[in-house]
């Protein structure tokens, strides 16, 4: 392991954690949106993180984590965004007549945003977020330390 890969990894953990933040905003931002750019009810957004690695799947990963194993350095590379997804799950009916976007029954459709789920996101990759500075500020230390021993 390289003297700056645990900084790259924890700035890859803060890239994926603040885009995480980015998107669980824009969920509650648009909670009571009934109408998006198609017409349709918003539909919540999840991000998809994975290990980031450039040694070609399940299979290279293997090879690398017992090639480093042997050497001494742990397989880690950080952390990757996959893609943005959209939730599936429809929103639930609202029974509002006076609503523009009320069917003719007079049920609006809601977008299928929980506000509590998403603070509870929110502040799960505030934490994370925080943890990956924290690593950073740690291993920023241990350079100090052993720069200061070589003097």
């Amino acid at each position: 392991m390289g003297l700056f890969d645990s900084l790259d990894i924890s700035a890859s953990g803060l890239t994926a954690q603040r885009l995480r933040m980015d998107v669980t905003s824009e969920n509650l931002a648009n909670a009571q949106s009934t109408k998006d750019a198609n017409g349709q009810p918003y539909r919540r957004k999840e991000v998809v993180l994975q290990e980031s690695s450039s040694n070609g799947g399940f299979g290279g990963a293997l090879q690398s984590a017992i090639g480093n194993a042997a050497a001494g350095s742990p397989a880690g590379s950080g952390v990757q965004v996959a893609g943005i997804v959209q939730d599936s799950t429809l929103g639930r009916q609202v029974y509002d007549p006076t609503n523009p976007d009320a069917n003719r029954q007079g049920y609006v459709t809601m977008p299928n945003v929980n506000p509590v789920t998403e603070m509870v996101d929110l502040i799960d990759a505030s934490r994370s977020y925080e943890a990956n500075v924290t690593a950073m500020q740690d291993a920023k230390q241990m350079f100090t330390k052993t720069l200061d021993l070589l003097r």
